[in-house]
C-alpha cells in the first residue's frame, strides 16, 4: 500500500513538473514572437529615415538677372535644370548685363548674367565665363570676297563703304542684312563693330534662319549669325576675319575677333542658396555643352 502511495505520488510529481515546463515554453515563444516584429519595425523605421534623408529632393528658387543676348542660353539651360530637378523654379530677369551685374552685386539676385568681361572698377565681383558667343559674317557663295578686317566689316555696315569693288570684289552695290532690333546676336555684332545704332541696312529681319536665307538669294549681300547656325548651310560662305576663320576652336582660342563672353557674376565672399550652387555647377560643367552649343554659343567646358 505504500508503495502504491510513494508511485502515485511520483507520478502526479512529474505532471506537475512536465506541466510547468510546457507553460514556461509558450510564455517565452511568446515574448520571442513578440519582440521579433518589435525589433523589425525599429529597423525599417530607422531605415526609412535614412532613405529620405539620403533622397532629400532639391528645391528652392533660384533667381538670375542680366544680359538679353544671354537669353538663348540661359533658357536652355534653365529648362533642362528644372526637368531634372522638379522642385526648383529658377527666373531670368532680361535687364541688360549692366543691370544684371548691379544686381549680383547688390544681392538682389542669386546670379548675374553679363555678355562683356567685368570692368576693374566692377569690383567684390566674380565672372565665371560659361560659353563665348562667336559670330559668323557671311556672304553670298558667289561672292568675290573672302576676307574682311573687324574695321572694313564696321565701314561696310554703317554705310562709309557701298560697293564690293571698295574690298576686292566685283563691282556690286553691297547690300547689308541685320537683325531686328533686341536681337542678341545684332546686340553681340554692333557692340564687337562698334556699330550700335549706325547701321545701315537693306533688311531687317527676325530669325537667323531669314538672314541665312536673304544672303543665300542675294549675290550682294553680306550678312551675321551665330555660327552654330552657319555650319553646313548652302549658298553661303563665311568670311575669315582678318584671316583668321570663325570656328569653334578660334572662337575658344581668341583668335576670331568677332566674339565676346557669357559670363554668369557672383558676389565674391556669399555663399550661394543650396539651389542656386547648384544651377551655378549645372551651367558651368561638361553635362550643359551640348546645351549651349545647340543655343547658338560655344561652350568653354
Amino acid at each position: 500500500m505504500k508503495k502504491v502511495l510513494s508511485l502515485m505520488l511520483a507520478l502526479a510529481m512529474v505532471i506537475a513538473l512536465a506541466s510547468c515546463g510546457s507553460n514556461g515554453s509558450t510564455d517565452s515563444n511568446k515574448g520571442g514572437a513578440s519582440s521579433a516584429p518589435a525589433a523589425s519595425s525599429a529597423a525599417a523605421d530607422e531605415n526609412k529615415d535614412t532613405s529620405a534623408d539620403s533622397g532629400k529632393a532639391l528645391s528652392g528658387t533660384v533667381s538670375t538677372n542680366g544680359s538679353t543676348s544671354m537669353e538663348k542660353v540661359i533658357g536652355s539651360l534653365m529648362e533642362e535644370f528644372m526637368a531634372q530637378n522638379k522642385d526648383v523654379t529658377v527666373t531670368y530677369d532680361p535687364t541688360g548685363s549692366g543691370t544684371g551685374i548691379e544686381s549680383a552685386s547688390n544681392g538682389s539676385c542669386d546670379i548675374g548674367l553679363s555678355s562683356r568681361a567685368l570692368k576693374d572698377t566692377e569690383t567684390g565681383l566674380v565672372g565665371t565665363t560659361i560659353a563665348l558667343d562667336g559670330i559668323a559674317i557671311i556672304v553670298n557663295a558667289n561672292c568675290g570676297v573672302d576676307d574682311l578686317s573687324v574695321e572694313q566689316i564696321s565701314k561696310i555696315y554703317t554705310g562709309e563703304i557701298t560697293n564690293w569693288s571698295e574690298v576686292g570684289g566685283a563691282d556690286l552695290e553691297i547690300a547689308c542684312i541685320g537683325r531686328e532690333s533686341g536681337s542678341g546676336t545684332r546686340d553681340g555684332f554692333e557692340s564687337i563693330t562698334d556699330t550700335k545704332d549706325k547701321c545701315v541696312l537693306s533688311q531687317e529681319l527676325t530669325s537667323t534662319g531669314a538672314v541665312i536665307s536673304a544672303v543665300a538669294s542675294s549675290e550682294n549681300a553680306i550678312g551675321y549669325a551665330s555660327l552654330s547656325a552657319v555650319e553646313g548651310q548652302s549658298g553661303i560662305k563665311a568670311l575669315t576675319v582678318n584671316g583668321v576663320a570663325c570656328t569653334e576652336e578660334t572662337v575658344k582660342d581668341g583668335s576670331y575677333e568677332i566674339q565676346r563672353p557669357f559670363v554668369m557674376v557672383t558676389k565674391e565672399g556669399a555663399k550661394l542658396s543650396e539651389a542656386a550652387q547648384a544651377f551655378f555647377d549645372f551651367a558651368t560643367s561638361a553635362d550643359a555643352a551640348d546645351l549651349i552649343r545647340s543655343a547658338g554659343a560655344v561652350p568653354v567646358a
